[in-house]
C-alpha cells in the first residue's frame, strides 16, 4: 500500500462542530469527546479556535496536554496575534499543528477582507512562515476555495507550500460545489501546482446542498489525501461532511477507491452517541450509518431477504461499527463483576470510581425494570460518567396533573448537602416543576427545545430527555434519564442549570 493510498481523517467536531447553533461544550465535555476521538483513531483533532475565547483556549490547552495519539490542531487567522495564541494553547501536545486560514475568493476579498490578490498572497505566505517558527506541522486553508479563481488559488497554494505548509486545505466553505465539478477542481489545481508533492492536499466540504460527503469523496478520488469532517455531520449552517459516512464509504467501497484509514470501526457508534448526548443534537432516525433505522428492516420483502442472506439488504454489518443487537439479560440480582464484564464487552473500560457510579445507577434502573438493555446501559454511562459536577440535584418530585386539574409541582433540590423545597403551577407538569426549580435556584431558564425519546423498548423503557435551555443569554444542552418522563424532564432542566453554574465557576 503506497503513501498516496492512506487517507488522513481530520476531525473538526470540537471546532466547526461546536459552531452549530445552540451547541456549547465546557472543557470537560470537549476533553471527553477528544479522548473518544482518539479511541476511534482519527488522525487529527481540531480542538478549537484558541483566540475566540478564554474557554476555547482552556479547552484546546487541556486537550493538547491530555490526549495522546492524534495530531492536535488549533485554528487561527493569518495574523501573528492569532498564531501566538494558538501556539500557546497547543505547544504541549504530543504532536501539535498550527492551522491558519485566509479567504481567497473574489467575493471574500472584495466584501470581507477588502484586500487585493497580491495583499492576500503576501499575508498568507507571511502567516505560514511565522507559524513555521513554532511548529513543523503547519496547515493553510484557503477559505472559500471552491469559489476562488483557479489561477490565483494555484499561486497561493504553491507559495504557501514553498513557505513551509505541510498541508493545504481547499474547502467548499459554503457547500456550493457539485461532485463532478469539485473533483475536477481538485484535480486541475493539483496539476497546476509544481510543488504539490511536498504537501498533503485536504478538502473540507459543507452540506448546504446535501453534498458534503459526495464532494469530499470526489476530492479523495482526485488526489486529496486529507478529509476534514465532523461526527454526525454537525457544524455551521447545514453542517460538515459526516465523519462516519466518510469512514464507511472508504471501507465499504475499498474495491473501487483502494484507500485506507487508521480507524477503529467498532468505536464509530459510541462516538456518535457521545457527541449527540453532550451537544444535545439528536441523530435523525434515517441518518446513514448511525441512525436508529440504519440497520432496521420493516418491509416484508426486505425481511425475507435478510432472513435468507443478510447481504441482500445490508452492505455493512452493525457489529462492525459497534452496534450490538443483543440485549443485556441482567436484573436487580446481578453482581458488580458481571456488570463490569458486560460493560467491557460494550467497550466501556471504567475505573473504580466510574464503575461504582455506573453500578449504583444500574441497580436503580434494575429495581424499576425487569430487564436492562444495552441501550439502557449506554444511556446510563452518559448520564453518570460524562456528567459535570452537580451543585443542584433533584431529591424529590411530586406532581399533580390532569385534564381538569391545574398542574402543580413540588420540588426538593439538594444544594451542597442542604435541601430546599418549592412549589409552582404551570400549563403542564413539566413547566410547573421547572418553575419550582427556578424558585429554588433563582436561575430562570428559557426552554428553547425539548425532545423526549424512549431508550430501549417496552412499557418500562427509560425516558431520555434532551433539552436546550437558555440561561443568562447562553444556551446549554440539558439531559435527563428516568423511567418517569416528568422526572427525566426535570433532571434535564437541572442538568442545564448545573452546566451554567459550572461555567461561571470555571470563569472565576
Amino acid at each position: 500500500m503506497s503513501a498516496t493510498d492512506r487517507i488522513y481523517l481530520f476531525d473538526t467536531t470540537l471546532r466547526d462542530g461546536e459552531q452549530s447553533p445552540g451547541v456549547s461544550l465546557n472543557v470537560e465535555e470537549k476533553l471527553d469527546i477528544a479522548h473518544q476521538l482518539a479511541r476511534l483513531g482519527v488522525d487529527i483533532i481540531e480542538a478549537g479556535f484558541p483566540i475566540a475565547s478564554q474557554g476555547d483556549f482552556a479547552a484546546v490547552q487541556a486537550i493538547a496536554r491530555a490526549v495522546k495519539g492524534p495530531v492536535i490542531a488549533g485554528l487561527c487567522r493569518a495574523n501573528r496575534e492569532d498564531i501566538d495564541r494558538t501556539w500557546e494553547a497547543i505547544k504541549d501536545a504530543e504532536t501539535p499543528r498550527i492551522h491558519t486560514f485566509l479567504a481567497t475568493s473574489p467575493i471574500h476579498l472584495k466584501y470581507k477582507l477588502k484586500k487585493s490578490r497580491e495583499e492576500v498572497l503576501v499575508q498568507a505566505v507571511e502567516a505560514v512562515k511565522y507559524a513555521k517558527r513554532f511548529c513543523h506541522d503547519v496547515e493553510f486553508s484557503a477559505e472559500d476555495a471552491s469559489r476562488s479563481d483557479l489561477e490565483f488559488l494555484a499561486r497561493v497554494t504553491e507559495s504557501v507550500i514553498a513557505a513551509g505548509a505541510t498541508v493545504v486545505n481547499l474547502p467548499d466553505t459554503v457547500g456550493y460545489g457539485i461532485p463532478d465539478e469539485f473533483g475536477l477542481f481538485i484535480k486541475t489545481l493539483m496539476s497546476r501546482v509544481k510543488n504539490v508533492d511536498q504537501a498533503i492536499i485536504s478538502v473540507h466540504c459543507h452540506d448546504d446542498l446535501g453534498l458534503a460527503v459526495a464532494n469530499s469523496m470526489a476530492g479523495i478520488m482526485n488526489g486529496a489525501r486529507q478529509v476534514e469532517c465532523a461526527v454526525n455531520g454537525i457544524g455551521e449552517r447545514a453542517g460538515n461532511a459526516a465523519l462516519e459516512e466518510i469512514i464507511m464509504a472508504l471501507y465499504t467501497r475499498y474495491d473501487l477507491l483502494k484507500k485506507t484509514t487508521a480507524i477503529n470501526h467498532a468505536e464509530i457508534y459510541r462516538t456518535s452517541r457521545l457527541v449527540s448526548s453532550l451537544t444535545g443534537m439528536q441523530v435523525q432516525p434515517n441518518k446513514a450509518i448511525v441512525g436508529k433505522n440504519a440497520f432496521a428492516h420493516e418491509s416484508g420483502i426486505h425481511q425475507d431477504g435478510m432472513l435468507k442472506e443478510r447481504t441482500t439488504y445490508e452492505i455493512m454489518s452493525p457489529e462492525l461499527i459497534g452496534v450490538s443487537q443483543s440485549q443485556l439479560v441482567l436484573g436487580k440480582h446481578s453482581g458488580r463483576h458481571a456488570f463490569k464484564e458486560h460493560m467491557e464487552s460494550l467497550g466501556y473500560i471504567l475505573n473504580d470510581d466510574e464503575l461504582e457510579k455506573a453500578f449504583a445507577g444500574f441497580k436503580t434502573i434494575a429495581d424499576k425494570k425487569k430487564q436492562v438493555t444495552n441501550d439502557d446501559l449506554e444511556a446510563l454511562v452518559k448520564d453518570k460518567i460524562y456528567a459535570i459536577p452537580e451543585r443542584f440535584s433533584l431529591d424529590y418530585l411530586h406532581v399533580v396533573s390532569g385534564s381538569t386539574v391545574l398542574p402543580t409541582a413540588t420540588v426538593r433540590l439538594k444544594i451542597e448537602g442542604k435541601v430546599f423545597d418549592a412549589a409552582a403551577t404551570g400549563d403542564g407538569p413539566v413547566e410547573a416543576a421547572c418553575r419550582a426549580v427556578d424558585r429554588i435556584t433563582d436561575l430562570y431558564g428559557k426552554m428553547l427545545d425539548y425532545k423526549l425519546s424512549a431508550v430501549g423498548g417496552g412499557k418500562d423503557a427509560l425516558g431520555e430527555v434532551v433539552s436546550r435551555i437558555q440561561i443568562g443569554g447562553k444556551v446549554y444542552a440539558g439531559r435527563g434519564l428516568s423511567t418517569d418522563i416528568i422526572e427525566a424532564s426535570v433532571k434535564s432542566y437541572v442538568n442545564a442549570i448545573n452546566k451554567h453554574y459550572y461555567e461561571l465557576q470555571q470563569r472565576e
